[in-house]
């Protein structure tokens, strides 16, 4: 598996763009619908955090752990992000996470898209292993999103995290594994013609 390179993903719905320093503006914006970041079990930055966290996510991403700004097709406006990380082309696998959409369009065929296109990269284009998912235990939305998309739980990392707030983070792992992604993308194109 080689690394993985910038590339835009563009579906029906959505379109997935190497997130740039030009994205934080409307990131601002997207995370306000919902005030995302006041959700205690989510790692989601605050408006005056986003500065700083594009920027980390951009200096991740020259390392091959590729970060995107989600962007509505119905509407053109960026609605969230979400990115490959701790991408391991050696064992060819990598998580794919850090993902947040604004409340309005969350429970819509964004985040099934959404995933739909960074997994048929990964498994297609980089003929990955495994791709593993990571939230909060308490995160039960996340949870289920995770579970729509076919992924299987591989276990609990338990007291795995201190959060911002000090807390202790509990986190629930998954992962589609190559051998799955067939049947996986079977499910996702279904919803997605629903």
């Amino acid at each position: 598996m080689n690394q993985l390179s910038e590339v835009v993903l563009t579906g029906d719905f959505v379109t997935l763009h190497p997130l740039e320093a030009e994205h934080t503006s409307a990131l601002r914006l997207a995370v306000l619908d919902g005030e995302l970041w006041k959700i205690w079990y989510a790692k989601v930055p605050s408006p005056d955090e986003m500065e700083s966290y594009v920027a980390r996510a951009i200096s991740e991403s020259q390392r091959g752990n590729l970060a995107f700004a989600v962007t509505s097709n119905a509407t053109g406006k960026v609605v969230g992000t979400t990115r490959f990380y701790n991408v391991e082309p050696t064992h060819r696998r990598g998580m794919l996470g850090y993902t947040w959409y604004s409340k309005s369009v969350q429970g819509t065929k964004i985040n099934t898209e959404c995933k739909y296109l960074l997994l048929r990269h990964f498994f297609e284009q980089h003929s990955a292993n495994a791709v593993e998912f990571r939230t909060h235990f308490f995160n039960q939305p996340s949870r289920r999103a995770i579970e729509k998309l076919g992924a299987k739980q591989d276990g609990v990392l338990r007291s795995h995290e201190v959060m911002k707030d000090g807390s202790i983070r509990d986190t629930v792992v998954y992962s589609i594994l190559s051998n799955e992604w067939a049947a996986v993308r079977n499910g996702l194109c279904s919803r997605l013609s629903a």
